[in-house]
Formats: structure tokens, C-alpha cells, sequence
């Protein structure tokens, strides 16, 4: 418990408590946007909370995800507050529980492939308008910065952005991590899926990995899952070769 109340005494590390219950499952880097000090400084204060058992870690490849934990809070209210406070707190407790749990039940997607290439390149063919044009039908456009819109555009002249987004992390050339929606659903953050893209190089090849997550339904992690492997299927073949794929992949029947 002086754990407890030693974390609990520094500002910033109730502003992170409150980072993360406002959004659960933040890397470190996200947790930096929106404190004004280093990562090493971040990371120290992280300790000292997971220490005191209030934040708890997964780890997801090279991400770690922090997460709030409020059963050290849950104990400081049952022996400090009024008994007759219980029960509400506990029925408070358990519907934040339930609400937690409902929010991870959304579907992820994951796709590995190798491509005989550079991280450089391979980060390129991701986020240049017009070689995206070439292999995806639409072009990836956005200046890439922490914060920027991004829109999937059309090829046929429209402008007509399909999935429009927020850029959320660009590392160049490892990681980029996108918000993926509709035009018409912007702004709403319940209906955003987010993309992950990472680019790790061995000797003449990279690996990429691509997490789709918080996908609405497992209709949805179908189409993920067909669409993403034509995709980065095409990708692959116009990084090796020049050119993409002699047919559009995400046309060929029974997909």
C-alpha cells in the first residue's frame, strides 16, 4: 500500500493513470504524445507504477501495452471508505469490468509476409501515392506525420477517398500505425479500426507484419483477411519483380 500512495502522489503519473483508463492498451510512445517530458522520464514514472501492481504490461511483438489496474484503488476504497459505500462501488466495479471486457472482444487480424527488400522501400510502396496506385487501386496519401489526416483515394481522377484515417505513429522505416474509417463515420472513434504495420529487416529480406485491429465483427475480420493478403500479395510481387500481380488478386473468384 506505501507503494500505492508514493504512486499516487506525483502529478504525472496520475495523468498517465488517467491516459490509460481513458484508453486501455497504450504503447509507450502513445503515452508520450501527451506528456510534456523524455521516454526515459515516461519509462521511469511506468515503473514506478507497475510497481505498485497500479499498471500491468503485455507484451504484443516488439510493443508493450500498458494497461490500467485498478484493484490496488479498489483496496485504498474498501479500507478507507465508508462501508456503506460498498456494494455501490462494487456494482460500479463490476459493470467497468464487464465494459473492459466487452471492448477486447472486437476481432484483430494479423498477416506476416516476407518480401526480398528494404525497410526503406518496403515503408515506400506503403505510403507513396502513386506506387500504391499501382498494386492497391487506390493511393495512400498524407505527409505521414504523428496527427496527419490520411486518405485511401481512388485511382479514376474522383478524388473520392474510401477509408480516410489519422496518422498515430510513423517511425520511418519500422513502424507506422494508422486509424482506418469511413468518410461519413470521421470523427467517430467507436467506429475506427487501427493499423499496424511493422517492418523488420533480416539480412536481404524484411518481414512485415500487418495488425488490423478492433474490427466491428467477424464479417468484417473476413474481409480483412482476404483483402489484406491480396493486397500485400501484390505488394510483394511489384517490389520483387517491378511489377504487381498480371490480375487484381481481390477480383479472383471465391476469395
Amino acid at each position: 500500500m506505501d507503494q500505492v500512495f508514493k504512486a499516487l502522489a506525483d502529478q504525472t503519473r496520475r495523468r498517465l493513470l488517467d491516459r490509460l483508463h481513458e484508453h486501455a492498451g497504450q504503447t509507450l510512445g502513445e503515452l508520450c504524445e501527451h506528456i510534456d517530458m523524455t521516454r526515459q522520464s515516461v519509462t521511469q514514472h511506468l515503473g514506478v507504477l507497475e510497481a505498485a501492481n497500479l499498471v500491468s504490461t503485455v507484451r504484443r511483438g516488439r510493443e508493450k501495452l500498458h494497461y490500467l489496474n485498478p484493484v490496488p484503488l479498489h483496496e485504498v476504497q474498501e479500507r478507507w471508505i465508508d462501508k456503506f459505500e460498498r456494494p455501490r462501488l462494487r456494482a460500479l466495479s463490476a459493470l467497468r469490468q464487464r465494459a473492459e471486457e466487452a471492448m477486447t472482444d472486437k476481432p484483430n487480424f494479423v498477416y506476416v509476409i516476407y518480401i526480398r527488400s528494404t525497410p526503406e522501400k518496403v515503408w515506400d510502396a506503403l505510403t507513396d501515392a502513386d506506387l500504391t496506385a499501382a498494386y492497391w487501386g487506390h493511393s495512400n496519401v498524407s505527409d505521414w506525420r504523428p496527427g496527419s489526416r490520411w486518405e485511401h483515394r481512388r485511382t479514376d481522377g474522383s478524388g473520392i477517398a474510401d477509408v480516410i484515417g489519422t496518422v498515430v505513429e510513423s517511425d520511418r522505416p519500422a513502424r507506422l500505425v494508422t486509424t482506418w474509417a469511413a468518410p461519413e463515420d470521421e470523427g467517430q472513434e467507436d467506429k475506427c479500426t487501427r493499423v499496424t504495420y511493422d517492418i523488420q529487416p533480416h539480412a536481404d529480406i524484411v518481414r512485415l507484419t500487418v495488425t488490423h485491429e478492433d474490427l466491428p465483427d467477424e464479417a468484417a475480420l473476413s474481409d480483412a483477411a482476404s483483402g489484406w493478403s491480396a493486397v500485400l500479395s501484390n505488394l510483394k510481387s511489384l517490389i520483387e519483380t517491378g511489377s504487381p500481380l498480371p490480375q487484381e488478386p481481390w477480383l479472383m473468384p471465391g476469395r
